[in-house]
């Protein structure tokens, strides 16, 4: 039988629709709801800068990951949201300094609009154990 965890933190922006931060499964799985460029006040951050945007999810995410008790190192898979392609280079130049080894398997794509019209959005799947 399969058991949910929820993981929140306030060190990360609270949910702002019916969603959590992370859900971990049977204490192995945990899946991170999309993150954006909020910080844990939910104010902005980096309005316009993809890759002042990059930095506050990241921040985000590893927040949420630590209250799961790990890092990205545990980190199987992203999804990576972008409101225009044309600042994939710029975003995986921040993205990339947070898996400087054996990254995640990734999705990037680009989406017709995003929450509060941010830049970047991201969400990962991570393996505890």
């Amino acid at each position: 039988m399969t058991s949910k965890k929820v993981i929140y933190t306030n060190q990360a922006p609270a949910p702002v629709g019916p969603y959590n931060q992370a859900i971990a499964v049977t204490g192995e799985l945990i899946f991170v709801a999309g993150q954006i460029p909020l910080n844990a006040q939910g104010e902005m951050v980096g309005e316009g800068d993809i890759q002042a945007q990059t930095k506050q999810v990241m921040a985000n995410l590893e927040a949420i990951l630590k209250e799961a008790g790990v890092d990205f190192s545990a980190v199987v898979k992203t999804s990576v949201f972008l409101s225009d392609l044309t600042n994939f280079v710029p975003m995986n130049e921040i993205y990339a300094q947070y898996f400087p080894e054996n990254p995640p398997a990734r999705a990037c794509v680009e989406v017709a609009r995003l929450p509060k019209d941010v830049l970047v959005e991201i969400e990962c799947i991570a393996v505890k154990g």
